[in-house]
């Protein structure tokens, strides 16, 4: 978070996602986490640049390309437009999409090698060793696995020896190291400081920056013949808004927050600093390395055929099903278990019974009871005390869930208000109170209560779901904007109006049979 004259600023990354022929659950999961963190800091008031895009250069794509007799940009140019039209049904708010195959891109990443060649940094040499292009990864013989294979993905690497050039990434070897230990939230969990820590402390050589044994890629400054390795290019993607304008570097740069997959945390935690240093640029605050969505007990992968297709999903059971599901399961930094089973189970339970029915037995009572109209509550009962209590109870413990980045957590809090006041109903009886003209007055005092909780509800709940906040909001008749609502405004209980006239019930998430 960067402070300024007129509004907190926050800048929050995914990775740039490397073009592969199918789509998977994988790929929702990390931007759906992002795009819930942007929301919430809208909500909290907070201007937000959320970044995402497509790291598109490198041999795998050129050749892959080359065996379908089309050119990179073709190959590329319909897998970006799936991811795009992915994100737009799954509700993603991205500020910015960079393809790395953007002129506005290359010309950041020569002018950002320029700037460290000029101070010494890069220099030209021979590079032998092995090379895995499935990672596009540089190994030693040293860190090949058990097989003399890639140690992340474990397929065979090649031995390259041509002309390059290198980056003397040896040089901040110490002052990386230094930084990490020193700032225990620059990278997180925990788990992945200490791999990093370790990896550096076993030696960092220079990186190999440039190849020359294919084109498809942004060419050395001056020296054309080399295009820049695609991981040196593709990091600079989180500044490539940003470079050139003083006034957005101000105000978003060092990024809060990079959120990556735990595979590639070693690229933004250790060769993204020592460049950023040796470019004289602000580290960015901090890196979290979530987990992995395993199926069967397995990462997901083509080649074991587990591959799960987010458009299915979302065409079958709604984006909003899914966004909650993957927030509600797994805990952020450790791997998850996505089971068809459990995505059922959850909407059943949850959602459709929990949510959708506070929703509709509210609606329908107030409907039923008072014509549609809430009567503003006078004096409360113990139970009303309590109910009133939990709402702000949740709505301070939410808050503080979602700065600390346990948005697990922060969704398990918000259900079990949702619980609380299905509770309530039981507790208070409307249907037995509206039969006695005498509890007029406590009858109304209910409804209101389970109206207001509702709206709460419907705030906590836009980061996770949008298009389900924004269907409780219009059932309420909420009169402020959907747009323009803040958490504070759930920070406070009684902000509907006397005489206030909400809608008709209509249902959130159909109840899913199961044959």
């Amino acid at each position: 978070m960067t402070e300024t004259k007129d509004k907190k600023t926050f800048y929050i990354t995914t990775p740039i996602y490397y073009p592969s022929a199918k789509l998977h659950i994988g790929h929702a999961y990390c931007t759906t986490i992002a795009d819930a963190v942007a929301r919430f800091k809208r909500l909290a008031g907070y201007e937000v640049f959320f970044l995402t895009g497509s790291d598109e250069h490198g041999q795998k794509i050129q050749r892959t390309a080359e065996e379908q007799g089309i050119t990179p940009l073709e190959y590329v140019d319909k897998i970006v437009a799936s991811f795009q039209e992915l994100w737009q049904k799954l509700e993603i708010s991205n500020d910015d999409f960079i393809r790395t195959s953007e002129p506005r891109h290359h010309k950041v990443v020569q002018d950002f090698f320029k700037r460290i060649q000029e101070k010494g940094d890069i220099y030209k040499g021979e590079y032998t060793g092995l090379y895995c292009t499935p990672c596009e990864s540089y190994w030693t013989e040293l860190q090949l696995d058990e097989n003399g294979c890639c140690p992340d993905c474990h397929r065979p690497v090649e031995k390259v020896s041509e002309e390059a050039y290198f980056f003397k990434m040896s040089k901040y070897a110490d002052a990386v190291l230094k930084h990490i230990e020193e700032n225990p939230d620059f990278l997180e969990p925990v788990s992945r400081r200490n791999e990093m820590i370790n990896f550096i402390k076993q030696g960092l050589e220079d990186l190999c920056v440039s190849r020359t044994s294919f084109d498809w890629g942004i060419p050395v400054p001056g020296d054309e013949k080399h295009v820049i390795y695609v991981w040196f290019d593709a990091v600079i993607n989180y500044i490539t808004p940003l470079f050139g304008d003083a006034e957005k570097m101000k105000k978003f740069w060092p990024a809060d927050i990079h959120l990556v997959g735990k595979e590639i945390v070693r690229f933004h935690s250790i060769i993204w600093p020592c460049m950023l240093m040796a470019a004289d640029l602000p580290l960015p605050k901090k890196i979290y390395g979530h987990g992995w969505l395993i199926i069967g007990g397995d990462k997901m992968s083509k080649s074991k055929g587990n591959v799960v297709d987010p458009m299915l999903l979302i065409d079958e059971f709604s984006a909003d099903a899914i966004r909650y599901f993957l927030l509600r399961e797994i805990t952020l930094g450790q791997d998850g278990n996505f089971n068809r089973d459990a995505l059922i189970t959850r909407i059943n339970a949850d959602l459709a019974n929990d949510l959708g029915n506070l929703l509709h037995r509210t609606l329908n009572m107030i409907g039923k009871f008072q014509k549609g109209i809430l009567i503003a509550p006078k004096g409360e009962n113990e139970i009303d005390k309590s109910l009133k209590s939990d709402a702000m109870e949740t709505a301070k413990n939410y808050r503080r869930l979602m700065e600390n980045m346990q948005i697990s957590d922060a969704v398990r809090t918000v259900w079990k208000f949702i619980g609380r006041s299905n509770k309530y109903i039981d507790e208070t009886a409307p249907w037995t109170l509206a039969k006695d003209e005498t509890q007029k007055q406590n009858l109304a005092n209910v409804l209101y209560n389970l109206a207001e909780s509702l709206r709460i509800v419907s705030i906590l709940i836009s980061p996770y779901m949008p298009a389900t906040a924004k269907k409780i909001h219009d059932q309420l008749k909420v009169n402020q904007p959907f747009e323009k609502i803040q958490l504070e405004d759930a920070e406070t209980f009684g902000r509907l109006e006397d005489n206030h006239e909400v809608g008709k019930p209509e249902q959130l998430f159909p109840r899913i049979e199961v044959k």
